[in-house]
């Protein structure tokens, strides 16, 4: 078994890629010509979005539309950078929504969140070490 993808359902694929270019530096892998599934460049494992409309098609009952949500999902992206406060600084420059400032954890992690404007709970992170 390996892990191949990461695929977020969104209201709208090519404004979540665009918000995470933004955000966050992370550069566009493609967009599929439909406009309902997008993918960025993250290393071996690939962060995707898909339109809401194919969640609908593979889940009978439906799905959670995390952009609706009140509260995020229990299910975050994390990002690891080496300087969080200004990740966070430029995330909320391009429109997230601030869950948790930068704070240093016990263990040494520099660690935030953010919400995205499509739902997305974002921590950044500074490597884990030791």
């Amino acid at each position: 078994m390996k892990f191949g993808y990461t695929i977020v359902y969104v209201p709208d694929v090519a404004a979540s890629l665009h918000f995470f270019e933004r955000a966050f530096g992370l550069s566009r892998r493609l967009l599929h010509e439909s406009g309902t599934y997008g993918e960025l460049e993250t290393g071996a494992t690939a962060l995707a979005f898909a339109a809401h409309e194919l969640g609908d098609t593979n889940f009978t009952g439906g799905h959670v539309e995390a952009h609706r949500s009140a509260q995020p999902l229990g299910f975050e992206v994390a990002l690891v950078t080496s300087d969080v406060p200004a990740a966070h600084a430029k995330a909320l420059a391009a429109g997230a929504q601030e869950m948790a400032a930068p704070t240093q954890k016990p263990w040494g992690q520099v660690v935030s969140y953010v919400r995205c404007p499509d739902g997305v709970l974002v921590e950044l992170c500074t490597p884990v070490t030791g």
